[in-house]
């Protein structure tokens, strides 16, 4: 199963800000959406994503308060990135090799969605049941045929 298949069915809604968002109006945007991760763009280019990681560690270093920065301060300036062709398993090892929940989809320098690692373990859980379903099914209906086979011997 490849990246594109999954974006096909989650759709491509892209939630984005500027890296000179103020941080506080970020945060409140992925709490009214209710979203982990924000895409940053300037000047039509990815240049980072803001996810809940990037807002624990800012809370951490504030004593708990977010603070009156910009997103450029907290965000991940080099998000690590995939493509429509690449396979479901490669995107599972990428995330679990760099602990990345979050991943853009990108083609060329066009950002086409964000894959989080909930798109990924729904599409493998939906891709096991299918397979899971064909193979009762099979087996199921394998005796019916030997059946059948032996009573037109």
């Amino acid at each position: 199963m490849k990246v594109s298949e999954i974006l096909k069915v989650k759709g491509n809604i892209l939630f984005t800000v500027t890296p000179d968002t103020p941080i506080q109006e970020a945060v409140a945007a992925m709490a009214e959406k209710d979203i982990g991760s924000l895409v940053v763009m300037e000047y039509g280019d990815l240049v980072g994503m803001l996810t809940f990681r990037e807002v624990l560690l800012t809370l951490h270093k504030n004593g708990g308060a977010l603070g009156g920065s910009t997103v450029r301060k907290h965000m991940n300036d080099a998000p690590i990135t995939v493509t429509p062709d690449t396979d479901l398993n490669e995107v599972r090892r990428i995330m679990l090799e760099k602990h990345a929940r979050y991943v853009p989809v990108m083609e060329a320098r066009t950002v086409l969605g964000v894959m989080s690692f909930y798109d990924v373990a729904k599409a493998v859980l939906d891709a096991q049941g299918f397979e899971n379903k064909m193979l009762k099914a099979y087996i199921r209906d394998w005796p019916a045929e030997e059946e059948e086979r032996e009573g037109n011997a």
